[in-house]
């Protein structure tokens, strides 16, 4: 029995026929014949000398040679698909995949997609929206942005873009209710959960404590940010915004933020990728954009009166 690798054709066939325990399956998922991926599996049998699969009536399994070889070739494939990936990230400067949050995407980065378009036509721009953790690899992406307390991490290039700061937020037409922060003990008060494993607390009872009130209980309750945001522009009523998340809205007139108080959180957003990748020309670019966006926050400080959550904690 040879000790060199057989050909990769035949422990690609293995691999599909593995995963699925059917030639035909495995024929159809790599786009050949089942007579040519059976061929390909006999070769690979004579070359270890021993028989891979039983072959049954109208399906195959496993021999023991076969489950030892399965995870190996499995883990195999699995491993050169990422490094193939990530070779083609490293010499495509056209392309750019960004992972941030739904929120993120729908209420900041989307409305400003076409600037980044119109100043860098040569990079082609895709967003995956998820709050789901990726690998960078496996995921075929190329820059997160990420909120939360987190800071570096291993292998990671991570710079803070913008610390989050929240204040109470509301329709025009109820802020002329709302002309002193006590006013807010009767209207309806939305309230966000996306925010509810920062520690200390961002939140109503927060707010309330900075300004001196007791904070009120009830209130509808929404899993994201964004949606808290759209049903306080509809009038549903105030919502203690995110500024990152708000501004678009208080620009066009859809929400007012009438009072100076405002709660500062430890949590921001990062810019991450894997080290090194943060200097090729199309990631620098991204985020040398990104920090820039980043200025429309500036008008929204001004006149206001900035407490730290922690300093209000229970």
């Amino acid at each position: 029995m040879s000790d060199h690798l057989p050909p990769l054709t035949a422990l690609r066939a293995f691999d599909a026929a593995a995963r699925h325990l059917s030639f035909a399956k495995a024929a159809a998922e790599l786009n050949v014949t089942p007579a040519a991926l059976s061929f390909q599996i006999k070769s690979l049998e004579e070359h270890l000398g021993a028989p891979l699969f039983r072959r049954l009536n109208r399906a195959v399994d496993l021999t023991e040679a076969g489950r030892t070889l399965a995870p190996g070739a499995s883990d195999g494939f699995a491993t050169l698909r990422a490094a193939w990936a990530a070779t083609r990230r490293v010499v495509d400067h056209s392309s750019l995949t960004v992972t941030a949050g739904p929120a993120l995407t729908a209420k900041w980065l989307a409305p400003r997609v076409f600037a980044f378009a119109q100043a860098h036509p040569e990079i082609e721009l895709r967003f995956s929206a998820t709050l789901r953790l990726l690998d960078f690899d496996r995921d075929d992406v190329d820059v997160a942005i990420r909120f939360g307390l987190g800071g570096e991490e291993p292998g990671m290039f991570s710079q803070c873009i913008y610390r989050e700061w929240l204040t109470p937020m509301m329709h025009p037409d109820l802020a002329v209710r709302c002309t002193e922060p006590k006013d807010l003990l009767r209207v309806p008060l939305l309230h966000q959960d996306d925010t509810a494993f920062l520690k200390p607390p961002v939140d109503w009872a927060a707010w309330f404590r900075a300004a001196g009130l007791p904070a009120p209980t009830g209130g509808a309750r929404f899993s994201q940010a964004d949606h808290a945001i759209d049903a306080a522009a509809a009038g549903g009523g105030a919502v203690l915004g995110r500024i990152t998340l708000a501004e678009k809205d208080l620009r066009e007139g859809r929400l007012v933020a009438p009072f100076d108080l405002a709660l500062t959180t430890e949590a921001h957003y990062r810019f991450v990728c894997p080290r090194g990748n943060e200097t090729r020309p199309q990631v620098r670019a991204f985020l040398d954009w990104v920090l820039d966006q980043t200025k429309d926050f500036d008008p929204y400080r001004k006149g206001r009166v900035f407490v730290a959550a922690a300093d209000v904690a229970p």
